[in-house]
């Protein structure tokens, strides 16, 4: 089956909640065509904030409460990551929110240590592959993505561990190219799709957001058209039978290394 995939690249109001809210709300609602997973930045209630005292949420809080709210409105599963605090704890949590009110969560992994998040926010320790609609999905979060081996699709009788990578972030515009090469990588060595999200605008820390959010084949070629530093939503759809007749075609996961990993 095939999955069509939104993707929400726009500016974020620095640490102001109900104003991102609002505005998302809005652009999810103004949606004009039938969509499987909308997908949002990194942090999109807040920005990416080290104010974990004043704006983290609990896991049951007012954002969470808003992405169930709207999944069941649109049909269709909400997906980013929020600020949440958790038994003395803050994540950078990112929140799978299906229309059935079923929520799955992710916590971070790598912790981008250059705007010192190690020092706010507890690493998370295990990856989640999510089954929707046919589908394995692997969602990660931002710095993840310059960790090969954290997102690694390995292969068992030509059973992978995901079909689609999804990468939120708030990922400035000064490392743009190594962005945009290593979502490209990313799908080209795991054979899959990637959904890579990145915001727009400049936060309350004066860092400029380029965008170049992407989806892209399991070859690494782009197949949306979100332009640079552009606020804008696209819908576009995703093909499960080019991916299984591409991997059969092309089995580069026969000849992997094998090894296993430490935490």
């Amino acid at each position: 089956m095939d999955l069509r995939i939104t993707t929400v690249q726009t500016k974020l109001f620095w640490q102001d909640r109900n104003k991102n809210l609002e505005t998302l709300g809005e652009k999810i609602r103004s949606i004009p065509v039938p969509t499987d997973v909308i997908v949002l930045p990194e942090m999109f209630a807040t920005g990416f904030s080290m104010e974990t005292k004043t704006f983290a949420e609990e896991a049951d809080g007012s954002s969470v409460t808003w992405m169930k709210a709207l999944a069941a409105e649109k049909n269709a599963v909400i997906t980013g990551s929020l600020m949440i605090t958790e038994n003395g704890n803050y994540y950078n949590r990112l929140i799978w929110m299906q229309p059935d009110g079923i929520s799955i969560s992710y916590n971070k992994r790598h912790l981008f240590r250059m705007a010192n998040e190690h020092d706010y926010y507890t690493a998370g320790d295990a990856k989640q592959i999510i089954s929707w609609k046919g589908w394995k999905i692997c969602p990660l979060i931002c710095y993840d993505l310059r960790f090969p081996v954290w997102s690694r699709n390995t292969s068992k009788n030509g059973e992978f561990d995901y079909d689609c990578l999804i990468y939120v972030a708030n990922w400035p515009e000064k490392r743009s190219f190594a962005w945009s090469s290593l979502i490209t990588a990313r799908a080209i060595e795991n054979q899959a799709y990637v959904i890579a999200v990145n915001r727009v605008g400049t936060d309350g820390n004066d860092i400029q957001y380029s965008g170049d959010s992407a989806i892209l084949d399991f070859k690494g070629e782009r197949l949306s058209k979100t332009e640079r530093f552009g606020d804008k939503t696209e819908t576009v759809q995703i093909s499960f039978s080019d991916l299984e007749e591409y991997r059969k075609s092309f089995p580069v996961y026969l000849d992997q290394d094998a090894f296993e990993l430490n935490y």
